[in-house]
């Protein structure tokens, strides 16, 4: 195929997603990230971020941040086992594993190299994964490296994911692979039903907390805390994208035999330039701050209460969850996208989702909330849904 023919195909292909409302326009921010944002020449409340603690540009994380860079420098320019591991590289893991109370802790560049680099290095054809159909992508591709064995059971249906775990009992290894939040939803795995049935067929459970870490539980350890199984759960993949600081990087808690494994063997790690000094010291203050109160948790799920309380005495259909995701169920991609654009000349950011991030005929608004939003831009949030969904005779 020449470069003319595939450009052409290409366009098609664009201009098809433009005609089916499933385009995606990238609007550009003029400063930081917060509670609230300039786009367009003017501020505006932003209800997109996974900034879910108010930590993306936090004082105490952006000045961990510049002292990361006036003692470690820019960035290491090479990979972790040839030239470039620093003691805060091993100290931020120490950390995290602490705090996750595992053994160890690996640090990727993502939460998605994390995932893309587990499956394909601990299991091959001799094993089985058993994965939730709603699963994140970078699940859903670091399952596709892996030679192992896939059963993919519907969303949270115990029965199914039983029925696997019998189907595979002749692997060596079984393993269970969930979102501990579904991004999407706002909903948790029935992690304590999996663990039961991990228990009972000698599984491994492995879960990627990315959308809890900082979130959920009384300690901010993520929905294994907050259901009670954090002792019970043997692989949790997160990131330093969301509550932890909202840079990037990401990481795989696990027992020390993992950990070292993957240090051996992980694709992603091997071959990708270690954390930044200045992501990983940043990442260091976020925890810390975390760890040490409540505070800014407690905040965001009384922000939470209070929008989800809003939106449904109006009439909006919401996805029923604790966690501070709230999902605004529309239908139609192109009624996302006027909603969406709608909202933002009233000044809230939000963004409409459409297939194929969501399932077709299951297009959204989807709300995220943060500890740094006031009590004044969620009732202004409020009263610029109401107007704009009866406009749109969405209520």
């Amino acid at each position: 195929m020449s470069d003319t023919t595939l450009r052409s195909l290409l366009k098609t292909q664009l201009e098809d997603l433009r005609s089916r409302g499933l385009y995606k326009r990238e609007r550009l921010l003029q400063g930081p990230q917060g509670s609230a944002i300039r786009v367009g020449d003017r501020e505006v409340i932003n209800f997109c971020a996974n900034n879910y603690l108010g930590l993306a540009n936090h004082p105490a994380v952006v000045e961990a941040a510049h002292e990361g860079l006036r003692r470690y420098g820019y960035g290491l320019a090479s990979v972790r086992f040839i030239c470039g591991t620093q003691e805060l590289h091993k100290q931020l893991e120490s950390n995290i594993a602490r705090f996750l109370g595992k053994d160890d802790a690996i640090l990727y560049t993502s939460c998605f190299d994390a995932n893309g680099g587990l499956f394909e290095t601990l299991l091959d054809e001799r094993d089985a994964i058993l994965t939730d159909e709603l699963n994140h992508a970078s699940i859903i591709d670091g399952i596709r490296l892996c030679k192992a064995k896939r059963l993919r059971y519907r969303h949270s249906d115990m029965a199914e994911l039983e029925q696997g775990l019998r189907d595979a009992q002749d692997s060596r290894t079984r393993l269970i692979a969930t979102d501990g939040v579904f991004s999407m939803d706002g909903d948790m795995a029935r992690l304590p039903e999996i663990c039961d049935l991990a228990n009972r067929y000698d599984a491994v459970v492995m879960v990627d907390d990315s959308h809890a870490t900082g979130v959920l539980g009384e300690g901010g350890r993520g929905t294994p805390e907050h259901l009670g199984v954090l002792d019970k759960i043997d692989i949790i993949t997160s990131t330093l994208g969301k509550a932890l600081g909202g840079a990037a990087g990401g990481f795989t808690c696990a027992s020390k035999e993992v950990v070292e494994f993957l240090r051996q063997r992980s694709r992603p790690y091997l071959f990708s330039n270690s954390v930044p000094p200045p992501i990983a010291m940043a990442a260091q203050k976020a925890l810390e701050l975390i760890a040490a109160s409540r505070e800014l948790r407690e905040r965001l799920h009384a922000n939470a209460k209070q929008l989800r309380e809003g939106l449904e005495e109006a009439g909006f259909q919401l996805k029923p969850g604790q966690h501070p995701i709230i999902p605004v169920m529309l239908g139609e991609a192109s009624l996302a996208g006027a909603m969406s654009d709608k909202l933002l000349a009233l000044g809230i950011y939000v963004i409409g989702f459409s297939y194929p991030v969501v399932p077709q005929g299951q297009a959204r608004i989807r709300i995220q909330l943060s500890a740094a939003h006031t009590a004044e831009q969620l009732e202004k949030a409020i009263r610029a849904f109401t107007q704009v969904g009866k406009e749109l005779k969405v209520i």
